[in-house]
């Protein structure tokens, strides 16, 4: 059986040295040596000033639009993980959907500027699939109706946009660490910002807003991590170079041997550095997107489609928001298997089942 994904994982004696640590100083938690170490190796990766590694990438998302005080609306895109909607409702505040982009997936900043209102306090965009978005084309709206930009960076670990990472973007951006990225802390996520002043209010309300042992700075949240699953980061950065090599070496077979099809995959910035965190693929229909599911099923391959439904069809958004870009691409776009331990063997039979279920 072949699925969609499979988690990394470092030779396990390397992540056992670390637990001998963890079990010597039994500080299992609460920003411990690790979790510090893990944070300042990502930073000096990314090259950003601050970062603060915590839960997941959801609690990061809604840490990030509660320190930046959002209110009212939240413009955003349906064509991301649930998350990224889900997290604007549950701090109160109304996601409003601007249509994507059908070259690149991302929220087309050609329409971000019609859907703002006197409530609007933000733009929340996603690197879909770790395309980066229009980055200064967003920057030039926010900067001229004084909104807030958060970069929902959840699929662009090791993505660069013109000539550094992409996380230099926006006043915030988020990063999830799950077991399902290319890089993975098993659970995990992270904030990046470059204002002092919010990661001064980040670092406390990632903490329950302890401002010493007994005096609290307003409203928090426990949104530590683990030394355990610090551990596990530390591992895996070693390997993030194998990684991205590898997962770009499959994607290229792949488009090698499918080029002949009539299907599309994400026009990419050409001022990015693609990180291959997933290989989408968009078909000329629903039907043909179901029959080639079924082909691959048939052979033990489990896609998935990512991401679909389109997020305007939520039950607990505002309805009636026509989003026709994004619907007719979640309708369509398929995402193939794509890990470090994927053979090239298992991409051609993948391929070879694709093909033939386009002939008949």
């Amino acid at each position: 059986m072949i699925n969609v994904t499979k988690p990394f994982l470092p030779p396990q004696d390397e992540y056992n040295q670390y637990l001998q640590g963890i079990w010597s100083r039994i500080w299992l938690t609460n920003n411990g040596p690790l979790v510090n170490e893990l944070e300042l190796t990502l930073k000096n990766y990314f090259g950003v000033p601050h970062l603060f590694y915590v839960t997941n990438g959801t609690i990061a998302l809604q840490l990030a639009i509660k320190v930046l005080g959002l209110q009212g609306e939240i413009i955003t895109t349906p064509f991301s993980f649930i998350a990224t909607t889900s997290s604007i409702v549950w701090e109160g505040c109304t996601p409003v959907f601007v249509d994507i982009d059908p070259a690149t997936y991302n929220i087309d900043p050609a329409l971000i500027e019609a859907a703002i209102t006197p409530q609007t306090s933000a733009i929340l965009a996603t690197h879909v699939f770790g395309n980066p978005c229009a980055a200064r084309e967003i920057a030039a709206i926010a900067a001229k109706h004084k909104l807030r930009v958060i970069y929902d960076a959840a699929h662009a670990f090791g993505t660069s946009y013109q000539g550094r990472s992409v996380l230099h973007q926006g006043d915030i951006s988020t990063l999830s660490f799950h077991s399902t990225k290319l890089f993975h802390t098993i659970e995990g996520g992270a904030l990046i910002t470059h204002d002092a002043d919010l990661a001064n209010k980040i670092a406390h309300m990632r903490n329950f807003g302890f401002h010493g042992p007994d005096t609290f700075q307003g409203v928090g949240i426990n949104g530590k991590n683990s030394e355990f699953h610090a551990a596990m980061g530390l591992c895996n950065l070693r390997y993030v170079g194998q990684i991205l090599d590898r997962r770009q070496q499959l994607s290229e077979t792949y488009h090698h041997m499918l080029k002949s099809l009539r299907i599309g995959t994400p026009f990419l910035h050409p001022s990015a550095g693609f990180n291959y965190a997933y290989y989408p693929v968009l078909f000329e229909s629903e039907a043909v997107l179901l029959k080639m599911v079924k082909a691959l099923h048939g052979v033990y391959v489990y896609p998935r489609r990512y991401f679909y439904p389109s997020l305007e069809t939520l039950s607990y958004v505002q309805p009636g928001q026509q989003m026709t870009v994004s619907a007719d691409i979640a309708s369509r776009v398929l995402c193939l298997p794509l890990y470090h331990d994927l053979s090239m063997e298992e991409v051609k039979m993948i391929c070879r089942a694709i093909l033939r279920a386009e002939r008949y």
